[in-house]
């Protein structure tokens, strides 16, 4: 049988349950045997000690959490007994020593990437719809159905197909709740006209105009991020006219970022146009022309340094901290150790872990951007009446993250050990080898968009209660954290990591499955299911607060 319990640090004062443990029973628990005086859900936590009122509590080796009331050895913890604490953090000289996991087995291998013209490599080759401003969403709609159906990148044939039997029954007067509305085998990839082409992605959103100019000149930035992405091979940009985003401002946004971008960029004005007929129309035949040549591009090999592998986890779980967090991390520190890109984002659920943060920050300009935009970030919230602490969802809580330390202490996990060569800024590029610090909110879509926007090629997303969340111009990975998820949710889930906690692999074995993974997914030798599902999940930050 597994073990029943986890310490997961020498320093801890509680433990974790790896499965259903029962009031009165007895446990073996580092080497001490413990009664438990409740009932403990599998991925919550008991005590190890008696707590008093004020007692520090403590999980992965930092401050989590303080006792709220007396809480005897054995017992559960729990939102009634227990609130949030984290420890403090600012900049200090020191030494951090990495020992980085070994790389023999993957330095000499590639992958098969779509090679730009200023050396990145993109892990998938989209074309791009880009609106400067929400009223253009609707001319997005209408071009996103003729293209995607014509085109063969649709994922609804099968719910038309649905419809339609339902709509047959009505009209022939059968039982509608009896009809057979099984699932059907999808057709997605198998008829596309470009094959060199992996989508066509729009980046429908709310902004552009109205609100506030930062807000516009922030999106603007995140626009052209996206455009210059390596995962873009063109773009189309539809504007109106009138919007706060002018096209002048996002073009200069674009060649800020990339003084020497050369992809194809079609651009069309509405209120310059005889229709809105002729809008769509031009566009859509200007696309198709752009998508002919596109398609002559074909994957070539690339050193695995090419990569920028965004680590995300949403939906997370009383495990996340345990299975598939350090797995990612693993995975993290071995392409760290073969000179690729990392990105750790997410800034509310870092709360508790910034002292560790800072101090493997390789220089103190890095340690204190990450703290002036950790502590700014904080003072946002706490101006909003909010915080960091009211981060966790109920869902969260439910399995066992109580504390929004306890949350940000397993989801640091998923950046591994390497040290931190840059931070940061929202919509900012990723340019240094190794572990990037991202300024995000913890909002899954707001993270991944934030991630995506900084470079992230793939993302490695964790998950313990399942989401659906994707990306527009970047792979999502999906990995649970325990197997009754993956078996429940097959249909999103990529990787599973649950024989983590039954003990039958090691971190450092799932660390090196999900980077081969990571290889076999950059090369399109695998789709991840976000992808195969058109999850293209893309919410702009308006900097304003979000957790």
């Amino acid at each position: 049988m597994s073990a029943a319990c986890l310490l997961i640090h020498p320093s801890d004062n509680v433990m974790v349950a790896l499965r259903d443990l029962k009031a009165g029973e007895t446990y073996e628990c580092n080497g001490r045997s413990i009664t438990l005086q409740h009932n403990i859900p599998a991925k919550h936590k008991f005590m190890l000690r008696d707590f008093a009122p004020g007692d520090e509590v403590y999980m992965y080796g930092v401050l989590v959490g303080k006792a709220k009331q007396s809480i005897p050895l054995g017992g559960l913890m729990s939102t009634e007994n227990i609130t949030h604490a984290s420890g403090s953090f600012g900049y200090r000289a020191a030494q951090y020593k990495w020992s980085p996991p070994s790389v023999e087995k993957f330095k000499n291998r590639t992958f098969k990437g779509y090679v730009r013209d200023d050396g990145r490599v993109g892990t998938a080759n989209y074309w791009l719809f880009i609106p400067t401003v929400f009223c253009e969403n609707r001319n997005l709609d209408v071009i996103r159905e003729a293209l995607h159906n014509e085109l063969g990148y649709a994922v609804t044939a099968k719910y038309k197909a649905k419809v339609r039997n339902l709509l047959q029954a009505l009209q022939s007067g059968s039982d509608l709740t009896s009809l057979d509305l099984s699932p059907t085998p999808s057709s997605t990839a198998t008829n596309r006209i470009f094959k060199n082409i992996d989508g066509i992605k729009f980046l429908n959103h709310q902004g552009g105009c109205g609100g506030t100019r930062q807000d516009a000149a922030t999106l603007s930035a995140l626009l052209a991020a996206y455009a210059d992405h390596p995962n873009a091979g063109g773009v189309t940009v539809l504007s109106l006219g009138c919007q706060h985003i002018q096209l002048e401002d996002f073009k200069k946004d674009l060649f800020k970022r990339n003084p020497s971008f050369k992809k194809p960029l079609l651009i069309f004005e509405q209120q310059k146009s005889q229709s809105e007929e002729q809008l769509i129309t031009e566009a859509i035949r200007q696309t198709f022309l752009g998508l002919i040549e596109l398609n002559k591009t074909e994957r070539s090999e690339a050193t695995l340094d090419k990569l920028v592998v965004g680590v995300k986890c949403g939906g997370s779980d009383g495990f996340s901290g345990i299975s598939a967090n350090p797995a990612v991390g693993y995975a993290a520190d071995i392409l760290a150790g073969l000179g690729g890109k990392i990105l750790l984002a997410e800034f509310p659920e870092l709360c508790g872990a910034e002292q560790e943060l800072v101090d493997r920050c390789t220089s103190q300009a890095s340690a204190e951007k990450f703290i002036h935009l950790m502590e700014t970030y904080q003072a946002e919230a706490r101006r909003a009446g909010s915080g960091f602490e009211m981060n966790p969802s109920p869902g969260n809580i439910r399995d066992g993250l109580i504390t929004d330390a306890i949350k940000s202490a397993g989801a640091a996990r998923k950046g591994g050990t390497s040290p931190v060569t840059d931070v940061l800024d929202y919509t900012e590029a990723a340019t240094k080898p190794g572990l990037s610090l991202v300024c995000t909110p913890g909002n899954d879509v707001e993270a991944t968009t934030g991630k995506a926007a900084a470079g992230a090629t793939l993302i490695l997303f964790t998950t313990g209660l399942g989401t659906p969340t994707g990306n527009p111009v970047c792979p999502t990975i999906k990995i649970s954290t325990n197997t009754a998820l993956a078996e429940r949710m097959k249909d999103i889930i990529d990787i599973d990591t649950g024989a983590i906690i039954r003990g039958e692999k090691s971190i450092e074995q799932m660390g090196e499955e999900i980077f081969e993974y990571c290889i076999q997914a950059a090369s399109g030798m695998v789709i991840p299911k976000a992808v195969q599902l058109n999850q293209d999940d893309f919410i702009p930050w308006k900097r304003g607060v979000s957790l």
